[in-house]
């Protein structure tokens, strides 16, 4: 029910959505010499369409990247794909061969494009290949279930895909499943098993320094979570009758954590448009363009993160398992483990990230390195000047190093 309200309320406000988009060439038309009154209607017309929760990937935008001074041209190559998702390569033509890096990204409401400057950043120096989750709403029942031991099999099948020599880089919350699919292919001896692990602000052992995400997730039983925010797919979608937990909960639930701030830049957004500050209106736009696009999370998935990662500290109690194998961390010996973690983040706190050297009791120290970025939060661990400039050549000196 809840999920075909949000549905119907959609659909209500279509016919105010398509005039309001009808409506901006003719108001637009004259730009900064339009009258006042126009520039207002403009730019509220503006405000409706950035505010609309939109359930489509955005496009990477990643055409071409400047390596050793030239501009070269990248090309998005699928290499692999299930129904959960597509192993996306950016190709591109470089004299040397570069090291070749997964970068996985979270399921956590929005789609992989959230690390759009993640992976521009690295392509400078490594060939590229990212975790492209598909929007589980527009999966079909058929084609099965999607949990935490489905998601951690996808890494270790992409990883196979990309054959031996890879990094592995993980991004908040598939730190977990990354650090298992590493200890699962080490005690397997497979071939791909990757040279090197990167995990950037990770939920490695959520019982250091709580966070308010960490006490809301043990606040309540696993059956209130199922109770209050799982619902199902509604039929005209591909994955009718699937149960999720919808990404437009989950982004009011980001936005209602920092209300004002998003009240605030809407209204500065709308008052730069009629002043024809153009400039300042895009980076608003390109922002939140990107954070209302919103993709839904398997129910299995999202339910068992909660219980066995925020609730039951499995991991670092040596409780978590793959499909009734128990994950020994413990196996992972030729992996170089790096561990980046932001000063300021109130989603993943400090340490709780570095637990991961205590857990892979089988690494030699040289094998080992740990990196907090001062005056950052928890998008600022991946994103931005301090992620480019300075956490950036720590991640690529680990993964050229271990090659």
């Amino acid at each position: 029910m809840m999920y075909q309200a949000y549905q119907t309320h959609n659909d209500l406000m279509w016919p105010v959505r398509t005039l309001s988009k009808l409506s901006l060439p003719f108001l637009e038309a004259e730009g900064a010499a339009a009258p006042s009154a126009h520039r207002q209607a403009a730019a509220a017309c503006r405000v409706l369409e950035l505010a609309e929760v939109t359930h489509r990937r955005p496009a990477w935008q990643i055409d071409g990247v400047e390596v050793a001074g030239q501009r070269v041209p990248v090309v998005e190559e699928a290499v692999h794909a299930t129904p959960f998702a597509t192993l996306l390569r950016f190709r591109k033509d470089v004299a040397v061969a570069q090291p070749k890096v997964l970068v996985v990204a979270p399921m956590s409401g929005h789609f992989a494009t959230l690390l759009r400057d993640t992976v521009r950043t690295l392509l400078i120096d490594h060939d590229v290949h990212v975790t492209d989750w598909h929007n589980i709403r527009d999966v079909p029942m058929a084609d099965g279930r999607f949990g935490l031991d489905e998601y951690t099999e996808h890494i270790v099948d992409f990883l196979a895909a990309m054959g031996p020599g890879a990094s592995l880089v993980a991004v908040c919350q598939p730190c977990v499943s990354a650090l298992a699919a590493v200890a699962l292919m080490s005690e397997d001896q497979h071939p791909a098993t990757p040279v090197s692990l990167t995990l950037m602000a990770g939920p490695i052992d959520c019982r250091i320094s709580p966070t308010a995400v960490n006490v809301l997730a043990t606040s309540k039983p696993i059956s209130w979570f199922e109770k209050h925010l799982i619902s199902k797919v509604p039929w005209r979608h591909g994955g009718a009758g699937r149960r999720v937990y919808p990404g437009f909960m989950q982004l009011s639930a980001f936005m209602s954590m920092n209300k004002e701030r998003h009240v605030d830049a809407f209204r500065a957004y709308y008052q730069n448009l009629v002043a024809d500050e153009r400039e300042k209106a895009e980076v608003t736009r390109a922002f939140y363009a990107e954070y209302m696009a919103v993709s839904d999370l398997s129910a299995d998935f999202y339910l068992e993160t909660v219980r066995l990662v925020f609730q039951d500290h499995a991991l670092p109690l040596g409780q978590l398992s793959y499909r009734g194998r128990p994950i020994d961390l413990k196996a992972i010996r030729r992996t170089a483990l790096l561990t980046i973690e932001g000063e300021k983040d109130d989603i993943c706190a400090v340490g709780q990230t570095l637990a991961a050297h205590d857990l892979c009791s089988g690494l030699r120290p040289y094998l080992r390195t740990h990196y907090v970025q001062a005056g950052v939060g928890h998008y600022g661990v991946f994103s931005g000047k301090r992620w480019q400039n300075q956490i950036y050549p720590v991640v690529r000196g680990v993964i050229h190093t271990s090659q």
